[in-house]
């Protein structure tokens, strides 16, 4: 089968024929349409597990993904050949991603029945960005009333954040540059702020000069988390996605600090179902490639300016 892969860690991504995968107990075998692009494929490929997890090479990138079921193992109860899912398909330990034309995934795993009406490429585009959006409000324990600063607004996490901390009945100040705004204010951003015309506290505390309730950061090195909490209230939240958060530094200026860990789960892709089919939760597709075009635009990934997500068709 037709793959994007890496032989080792820190090599180019290219094209591969590699063998079609068997689905084993528990397990289906999914015929893929579409992978959804994450940062999070390009650090892997760059060696982010390898001091963690033992790799097999060669390693298919991609965690996201939606097509149609092919086969299933033995065992498998909730999924059956023939329908459309959706959700995430990596596995570095066994070399498997969603960047291929046949994906493993567990019957138990994150991997879900796609939402009523929703096309593959739309579809392939939720999975890894939305759950963590979903689970980072929930994490930031976003409320009603509360102002709430996302950095990273147009990426795909980042769009999902603004949506529903709306949802959550908060103010939203979401960063953008200008020919953004106007889609931050569409998602729900009660205000936008351009992080390319200066200091962004600045900027913030010119509008709300008594502090802000909750970052939510998918952007920040730990000096640059450490200079946005300074916008924090005492009781404040700050919730990154990098990892950039110093929780004991953050609890000395009387905030909650936290690292954000997603897991994945058909639970929560199910949650994501609801929402999407109640209008309350919309994924932007900025750019579809095809499977060979792949290692380009994760190249392109790399450079960062994200305005929603890259979709590959398989």
């Amino acid at each position: 089968m037709r793959a994007i892969a890496v032989s080792e860690y820190g090599a180019t991504p290219a094209p591969m024929q590699l063998p079609r995968p068997r689905p084993g107990p528990g397990e289906i075998l999914v015929r893929m349409i579409a992978a959804g692009l994450n940062p999070v494929d390009w650090k892997i490929a760059d060696g982010m597990l390898k001091d963690s997890v033992d790799a097999t090479f060669p390693l298919i990138l991609g965690q996201d993904g939606a097509g149609v079921v092919e086969e299933a193992g033995e065992g498998v109860t909730r999924l059956r050949p023939g329908e459309q899912v959706y959700g995430s398909f990596g596995s570095v330990a066994r070399g498997l991603g969603s960047y291929c034309e046949y994906a493993l995934a567990r019957d138990d795993g994150p991997v879900a029945r796609m939402p009523e009406g929703m096309i593959y490429t739309q579809a392939a585009a939720v999975p890894t960005a939305s759950m963590t959006a979903l689970s980072m409000v929930e994490e930031a324990r976003v409320d009603e009333g509360q102002t709430v600063l996302v950095i990273g607004a147009t990426g795909g996490v980042g769009q999902g954040l603004v949506q529903l901390a709306a949802r959550a009945g908060a103010k939203v100040v979401a960063t953008a540059r200008a020919d953004m705004a106007g889609t931050m204010r569409r998602l729900g951003a009660a205000e936008t702020v351009d992080h390319s015309k200066g200091d962004l506290n600045r900027q913030v505390l010119a509008v709300h000069s008594d502090g802000i309730d909750v970052i939510m950061d998918t952007a920040a090195d730990t000096a640059g988390a450490e200079h946005l909490a300074q916008l924090l209230r005492p009781g404040g939240t700050f919730v990154s996605t990098t990892w950039s958060v110093s929780p004991d530094a953050m609890a000395a200026r009387e905030v909650r600090g936290v690292n954000f860990q997603g897991h994945p789960s058909a639970a929560l892709l199910d949650r994501l179902s609801d929402l999407i089919d109640a209008s309350e939760l919309r994924v932007r597709v900025e750019r579809e490639v095809p499977l060979e075009d792949a290692a380009e635009a994760l190249a392109d990934n790399r450079a960062g300016g994200a305005r929603g997500k890259t979709v590959i068709r398989i």
